[in-house]
């Protein structure tokens, strides 16, 4: 009897100990899946973040841009543009020249490069009047180019100016072309409605937006590939504003991009670098100057210019005289 008893005991012991002892088994088993699933989780993760940034190091642009700041249609500066690019082309094997020009113009001076005539050019270089590139320093520059440079590729990153000209006439020209299904296409309508856009609000901003995105863009497509950038100065200080001074300008928003692959120059001081063409005495509020004379400078184009005080103050220049003494 006492041996039955044992025996009852001990099986009522084992059916409390048991019930524990499985969820202590299944709590066990599940907290080692759990460990696992999460280490396979973390090394996905791991692996996924390091193909990312494998990925992007592979897309990354890896070649150099320098930039050149000009005061547009002043002579010595395109003289000095074309000294440039000549010695990046024939010595560096560069063939990539960004320009301060819509999409379609630079493509339609790529077409031009490729035949026998100027028509293509007289075209562009009509549509240009009014603005700062209408002289025939500019034309001569693009001339030289197509001569001596003839492997040369123009980029344009500006808004579409001149779309109801130039942009028309392009469009008209892939149209004709059955060259509607490609990106030229696709590109050069985005243009002339960045042009639109820009007269239609007289947006700044903007526009400086615009050309660092489309810059980016052209850019990005040509992989190792350094290349030579011309702007007005105003959009290639890699440290400067925009007109309004209210956002980076081109180059320093490019510079946060690109990093120490950017290279900037302004060369505004070669148009000063010169011989006066006359000396004069002029009379500011009832005191004598001497002043110097260096000829006129085309305004066309230029929005919100510093009036004469203003500008006397700045930098001692105006419409092309050069105070000694204020």
């Amino acid at each position: 009897m006492n041996d039955n008893k044992l025996i009852w005991s001990v099986k009522a012991k084992m059916m409390f100990v048991h019930p524990l002892l499985l969820a202590l088994i299944v709590t066990f088993v599940a907290g080692i899946l759990a460990a696992c699933s999460n280490s396979s989780v973390v090394k996905t993760a791991s692996k996924s973040a390091q193909q990312t940034k494998e990925t992007a190091m592979v897309t990354q642009e890896s070649g150099s841009i320098y930039l050149y700041g000009e005061a547009h249609g002043e002579a010595k500066i395109i003289d000095k543009e074309f000294e440039l690019w000549s010695e990046y082309y024939h010595n560096e094997g560069m063939r990539h020249l960004f320009v301060e020009l819509p999409y379609f113009t630079a493509e339609y001076l790529n077409l031009w490069m490729q035949s026998d005539n100027v028509d293509i050019l007289d075209e562009i270089y009509d549509d240009w009047e009014g603005t700062a590139s209408h002289n025939p320093y500019t034309k001569a520059f693009y001339k030289k180019i197509k001569s001596e440079c003839p492997e040369t590729i123009f980029h344009g990153t500006d808004i579409g100016h001149q779309y109801n000209t130039t942009g028309s006439r392009f469009l008209s020209y892939l149209v004709a072309n059955d060259l509607t299904g490609t990106e030229e296409y696709t590109l050069t309508i985005e243009a002339i409605q960045q042009g639109r856009f820009y007269y239609s609000k007289d947006d700044n901003v903007y526009r400086e937006n615009k050309m660092t995105e489309n810059f980016i863009r052209e850019f990005g497509k040509l992989g190792s590939e350094s290349v030579m950038g011309i702007y007005g100065s105003a959009h290639t200080g890699l440290d400067e504003m925009d007109y309004t001074q209210s956002i980076p300008c081109m180059a320093n928003q490019l510079q946060e991009h690109y990093g120490d692959n950017i290279y900037s120059e302004d060369l505004r001081w070669i148009a000063k670098n010169i011989k006066p063409s006359r000396v004069d005495y002029i009379t500011l509020q009832g005191k004598e100057y001497l002043a110097s004379y260096f000829g006129k400078q085309d305004l066309n184009g230029f929005k919100d210019y510093a009036g004469l005080c203003d500008q006397l103050h700045q930098d001692r220049w105006f419409s092309g005289k050069r105070i000694l003494s204020v």
